[in-house]
């Protein structure tokens, strides 16, 4: 449904696209949510999990860094990945005041059998679009979101 508000031509189509992209992002969230809670992982687990699997092992400021979070949140998420043995957290021995994060064994079984999984289902999902569109959004959203970081 485009917006109702009547205001300039260029508040409206900003409106309308804001609308459209709030609710195909949360749309898209309930299904990845839904699918990963059947796979017994959160969205903010398998954010890191995945990431020091693609990345490899980093600090606990870049991890956050990397997945958009505060300190306080990371620090949170990662205490439950530990209380899990999904992750391992240990001081830099060059710098003391760093904390580097890596997956054990146990958390590397977990995410190389939920990612799979979690990748098929987002190919899915995005079924919807072609190749060419789905390059196009891609595209979109990190122009949007690079000028966002800018200002």
């Amino acid at each position: 449904m485009p917006t109702r508000y009547k205001g300039s031509a260029r508040e409206v189509r900003a409106l309308d696209t804001f609308v459209k992209l709030t609710r195909a992002t949360e749309t898209l969230g309930t299904q990845l949510q839904r699918h990963l809670a059947s796979l017994e992982i959160t969205p903010p687990q398998l954010a890191v999990l995945e990431a020091l699997l693609h990345v490899g092992p980093m600090s606990q400021s870049e991890l956050g860094r990397k997945l958009l979070r505060s300190n306080p949140n990371m620090t949170a998420l990662l205490d439950n990945l530990e209380r899990n043995k999904w992750i391992q957290r240990e001081r830099s021995p060059e710098d003391r005041r760093v904390v580097v994060v890596s997956l054990t064994p146990e958390g590397r079984r977990v995410i190389e059998r939920v990612f799979p999984a979690h990748a098929a289902h987002v190919t899915a999902l995005l079924g919807g679009l072609s190749a060419e569109e789905q390059e196009t959004l891609g595209t979109l959203c990190k122009k949007l979101g690079l000028s966002l970081s800018e200002g």
